[in-house]
């Protein structure tokens, strides 16, 4: 499946820069049915969730990700995964 260049043509997660199979799994069991719904959520919140859901510890990589697909669906530019490291880090410095 060929990736989205813009949030608005994002009809399934998969089409969105970073995302494949497992992730939209991921997604799904979040209760979320369009990448629409990405743009009014908190990663932290996403990933804290899937580790309740999934009773494990996620590796924070997953919250990049999350943070990534997040801001594209805010309509920032499309980033790898790892653009969002840093960040991550330094604003929760405790995963």
């Amino acid at each position: 499946m060929s990736k989205a260049s813009c949030a608005e043509a994002c009809q399934r997660f998969e089409q969105l820069p970073n995302i494949g199979r497992a992730m939209a799994a991921d997604f799904a069991l979040l209760g979320l049915q369009h990448p629409a719904e990405l743009a009014q959520q908190d990663p932290l919140h996403l990933y804290q969730r899937l580790c309740l859901l999934t009773a494990q510890r996620q590796d924070p990589c997953v919250l990049d990700t999350f943070m990534a697909a997040v801001d594209f669906m805010r309509g920032a530019p499309a980033l790898p995964w790892w653009h969002y490291t840093a960040a991550r880090k330094q604003q929760f410095p405790d995963l």
